[in-house]
Formats: structure tokens, C-alpha cells, sequence
């Protein structure tokens, strides 16, 4: 239930989009498709585009694989660098006067000119959305918490690998460090 005392400035709001690229959104994902989590961003954009709001583009990205992570795990990240595996879904390619963040790990503020960003804007207040809940979105979550933002996650709007990841990551880590509402709540706080 949206909570009728707390609605979001558009001007001091953000939708931050993550990994929505082409070499990730062409796997299996769980419980929405890609494609599902595409048109549902889409809404979210149109809306905040219209708004005025800040759009903010994130994807992951390198130069030669040399500069991504590489810890010791018991299961491996393995990404395809093929051509073009890096660039935007076509669906959000050609945002006007979105701000494109490229990073190098699973969070979108170490490292990169987010936070910079945000600040300078006055925004106070974040939608997140993208591919993957329990990876990309959650690192992105747990570092826009430390830096003091207040978080509206797009459940809907996102996905993951597996309906486990995704549901228990939006059951037990989002409600703790934001709110967990769907694209057509959302917008009815705009």
C-alpha cells in the first residue's frame, strides 16, 4: 500500500537504471522477463523524463577484462565481451539528457561520478531498477543506503537469475533500507 503522507519531488528525485545492456539482458531471468523489466523501465522513464527528473543510465563495461573483478569464488561471473555486449537496449539508447554511468564492479557509486552527480542536483531520493535484484540493483542499494538516500525500489522493474534471488532480496534486504513498490505505484508518487 502506497503511504498517502510521503510522495517524491521530481526535482529532487532519480530513476537509476541498472545493466539494462545488451550482454546481460539476453539470458533466462526470474521472476519477470527481461523484456517484462524493459517496457516497465520504460513507463518509469517516460514519466520521469516528463517530470523533469533525473535519468540515470548504468551498465558495466571494459576496456579488455583486465579491469573487472576477479576474487577467488566458488562460482565464476562469466560474461561474453562480444561486440556491442556493453551498449544500452535500444529501448533506452537514445534518452534525452540522461547521465550514463559506466562501472567496472556490481555497484554503481564506487568508483564512478555517481553520487557527484546526485549531490550536485540536490536529489535526495532514488528509484532503482535493472538486471540483476540480488546483484547490480541490491550492491547499488546497500551503497546509495551508506550515502544517506532514500530508495524506492521498482519490484517489477527488476530481475534476477533465479525467482529465489529476486524474491528474497525484496522480502528481506529492500524493505530494511527503502521502500518496495511496483512501476504503477511509483508512478503515482511522481
Amino acid at each position: 500500500m502506497i503511504d498517502k503522507t510521503w510522495f517524491m519531488e521530481s526535482n529532487k528525485a532519480a530513476l537509476v537504471v541498472i545493466d539494462l545492456q545488451n550482454g546481460i539482458v539476453n539470458r533466462e531471468c526470474s521472476p519477470y522477463s527481461c523484456t517484462q523489466v524493459v517496457q516497465n523501465t520504460g513507463k518509469l522513464v517516460n514519466e520521469f523524463t516528463k517530470k523533469g527528473a533525473f535519468v540515470v543510465l548504468v551498465r558495466v563495461s571494459t576496456v579488455d577484462g583486465k579491469d573487472m573483478l576477479k576474487p577467488v569464488a566458488d562460482s565464476k561471473m562469466n560474461f561474453q565481451f562480444q561486440e556491442g555486449w556493453d551498449n544500452f537496449v535500444p529501448e533506452l539508447a537514445n534518452i534525452k539528457n540522461a547521465h550514463t554511468v559506466t562501472k567496472h564492479q556490481w555497484g554503481a557509486f564506487y568508483g564512478t561520478d555517481l553520487d557527484l552527480q546526485l549531490r550536485r542536483r540536490g536529489i535526495d531520493t532514488i528509484v532503482l531498477c535493472g538486471v540483476s535484484t540480488g546483484i547490480g540493483v541490491d550492491t547499488t542499494a546497500r551503497e546509495a543506503f551508506q550515502n544517506g538516500y532514500n530508495q524506492i525500489f521498482a519490484e517489477d522493474a527488476m530481475t534476477a537469475m533465479t525467482e529465489e534471488e529476486h524474491n528474497y532480496v525484496c522480502k528481506y534486504i529492500f524493505p530494511k533500507i527503502g521502500l518496495v513498490r511496483t512501476t504503477e505505484e511509483i508512478l503515482a508518487l511522481l
